[in-house]
């Protein structure tokens, strides 16, 4: 069965620590923030302790540096390597390696699957040391002025305003404004500065694949924008293999640009959310395309080419590839019920 298949592949890429490994490959043998938290969402639903020791790992990763959030929740940081770090080794420590680590989507990200899980009751909170770590999270968007900040957003390159990154930190901090004290005014800020933004992800860029997080998991956008986003990913970057970041990506680029493969799982996902149960259907075809016997789903099909990159598995490719299928699955079963 497909279920236990994509388990299995993501239980290798799970480490003692309870995070995970981007991938298998030496190029991705890495611990990215944001990689997680798109890796356990099959896990979210119900109590799991693969959702809630990734969370734990993640918290002691803060823990660990909490003196450098501790500075920046006061003063912005300058250089890159002074922001929260968005990659890490496998033991969970800083690299000194130059990287866009500028990724608020990141912070944003981790606070809304804490946010989400405890809401959903996933044990994620142990004590009163990891409920400061989250205030200190959200100190830290406010000092960046996160509403008008540019990052290295969500494919770690050129700092701009990115709206994706936007739609992170608002859905982040409306998720733990329970657990800590959330200023209104800072949701606010970041709500108008991404509606100004919308439907662009950036001065750069009018459409990108990053958008489609607004509308799944955040649902930051209300219905209009969301249609609007996901049709225009779906018409303008979506090609044979999965769907490109961007136009003119140079990422893997041999004559086009390179096809990620969790693109057809995310665009169905983002259809079921609108209640587009044909054209999520749409996605069903397509997504299995992209997944081998063995379910190492790949990162990404090398631009201009029949052949996927060396990063495989990608452990969000497999999450997003797993999640879209078996929710469709129910919404089959309960279609012919």
């Amino acid at each position: 069965m497909y279920t236990n298949k994509a388990i299995q592949v993501l239980d290798r890429m799970r480490l003692p620590n309870g995070a995970y490994t981007a991938s298998l490959s030496k190029d991705y043998s890495y611990v990215w923030i944001r990689d997680i938290v798109y890796t356990v969402l099959p896990f979210m639903k119900e109590p799991s302790e693969r959702y809630t020791k990734a969370y734990h790992a993640l918290f002691d990763l803060f823990k660990r540096y909490e003196w450098k959030i501790d500075i920046h929740r006061n003063k912005k940081p300058i250089y890159l390597y002074e922001y929260i770090h968005s990659r890490y080794s496998t033991e969970l420590k800083e690299m000194p390696v130059e990287w866009g680590h500028a990724q608020n989507d990141a912070i944003g990200a981790f606070l809304w699957g804490v946010g989400e899980g405890y809401r959903l009751g996933q044990r994620v909170i142990r004590d009163e040391k990891d409920i400061e770590i989250i205030q200190k999270l959200v100190d830290y968007l406010e000092c960046l002025e996160y509403w008008h900040a540019a990052d290295n957003g969500m494919w770690e390159e050129n700092m701009e305003v990115h709206a994706s990154s936007l739609g992170a930190c608002i859905a982040g901090l409306h998720a733990v404004k329970i657990l800590v004290n959330v200023k209104e005014d800072l949701i606010r800020k970041g709500e108008e500065a991404l509606k100004d933004l919308l439907p662009r992800e950036s001065k750069t860029k009018d459409t990108d694949l990053a958008l489609l997080s607004l509308v799944y998991p955040y649902r930051v956008v209300d219905r209009e924008t969301a249609i609007k986003i996901v049709d225009n990913v779906s018409s303008k970057l979506e090609r044979r293999h999965g769907v490109i970041r961007y136009k003119n990506d140079q990422y893997y680029n041999q004559g086009s640009e390179a096809e990620w493969c969790f693109g057809f799982p995310w665009l169905g996902l983002c259809y079921l959310e609108l209640g587009l149960f044909d054209k999520a259907e749409e996605y069903v075809g397509k997504t299995k395309r992209i997944i081998p016997d063995n379910w190492e789903v790949p990162e990404l099909y090398v631009g201009g080419t029949n052949h996927p990159n060396g990063n495989t598995p990608l452990a969000w490719s497999v999450s997003l590839s797993y999640e879209f299928l078996f929710k469709m699955e129910h919404v089959i079963t309960e279609k012919i019920s």
